[in-house]
């Protein structure tokens, strides 16, 4: 049901698209016997406008996965550097966060462990928006920074990495078996990034399936009911995503994929010193604004990665 009403929707689009591109034409056709060229002028921002909207079918085209659709649950974890590691997860949360407000998505924190000094060390959030796991599961692998770090006294330049995963929420309509025997569930003191919002109850819940080892926690609510639901959540889409690849006879390929969070696995650096770059190393496209793309300027990441899967 989810997949069909999913196809009505493009079907829906392209018929408004075509529609509305009938129309232009029209007005443009009558401009120009008219020589009307006031009507020309004001049709201008249309153009664009339609323009803009046919790419953005277009590209929606490439996001045919079954999965395409959902929401993306994203996980960061600081690899190699410390503090500076932990830095780094910050930075790369405030980019998906910018990235997601400019789509019109909403990015929920869900679970967050903030670093011994500075910093978030690891941090899970939910992005919520149409075809938000089709864009952004181009992210799953190594992102390596290179600056000159604020924690070093003697401002040298430090190199420093950052694990992203990106899964697929799953709709409570695909059915996932889940033994209550096989959970194991933790209750604990909930705190915001730099203590704030800490509760004085055990809100927080951890679940632990004990067949896969897999573990989930949420602490976002005050109330231990809603964390463990949200920590369900996690759990069914994980779950998912391992029963997938097992299914593909490639078991927890998905993790592997992404290599050590160190030297040689990363899929993109960000150069802030010497000079100032932005590159991926599976497409090769590279920005020298590295502000915009800290700012959430990813599209044209995330587009090469849709073309190159699409060409394979």
């Amino acid at each position: 049901m989810q997949r069909l009403n999913s196809l009505k929707e493009d079907v829906m689009l392209f018929q408004q698209l075509e529609k509305e591109f009938q129309e232009t034409q029209g007005l443009l056709d009558m401009a120009a016997q008219e020589n009307d060229e006031t009507l020309q002028q004001e049709l201008q921002p249309a153009l664009v406008k339609l323009q803009k909207k046919l790419d953005l079918f277009i590209f929606r085209t490439k996001l045919s996965g079954p999965f395409d659709r959902n929401n993306a649950i994203v996980t960061l974890h600081s690899g190699a550097g410390g503090t500076e590691a932990c830095d780094w997860v910050e930075m790369l949360l405030r980019m998906y966060s910018r990235w997601a407000e400019s789509k019109g998505f909403a990015a929920e924190i869900t679970d967050i462990l903030a670093g011994e000094e500075a910093g978030i060390k690891s941090v899970t959030f939910i992005i919520t928006g149409p075809y938000a796991y089709g864009y952004l599961k181009s992210e799953t692998g190594v992102h390596r920074l290179v600056r000159i770090s604020p924690f070093d006294a003697n401002k040298r330049r430090h190199t420093t990495f950052a694990s992203c995963d990106v899964i697929p929420e799953i709709s409570d309509e695909i059915s996932i078996d889940i033994k209550e025997s096989d959970l194991r569930i933790d209750t604990y003191r909930s705190g915001g990034h730099g203590g704030q919002h800490v509760n004085k109850t055990e809100s927080a819940i951890r679940i632990t399936h004990l067949p896969t080892n897999t573990v989930v926690q949420s602490q976002k609510e005050r109330s231990q009911i809603k964390n463990r639901a949200t920590a369900m959540k996690l759990l069914r889409a994980k779950l998912f995503e391992l029963e997938q690849d097992k299914r593909r006879k490639q078991a927890e390929k998905h993790y592997d994929d992404k290599g050590a969070i160190a030297w040689g696995s990363q899929i993109r650096s960000y150069v802030f010193c010497p000079y100032t770059l932005v590159k991926d190393h599976r497409t090769g496209v590279e920005i020298g604004n590295v502000q915009a793309v800290m700012d959430g300027e990813i599209d044209p990441f995330i587009e090469a990665y849709l073309d190159k899967q699409v060409n394979k």
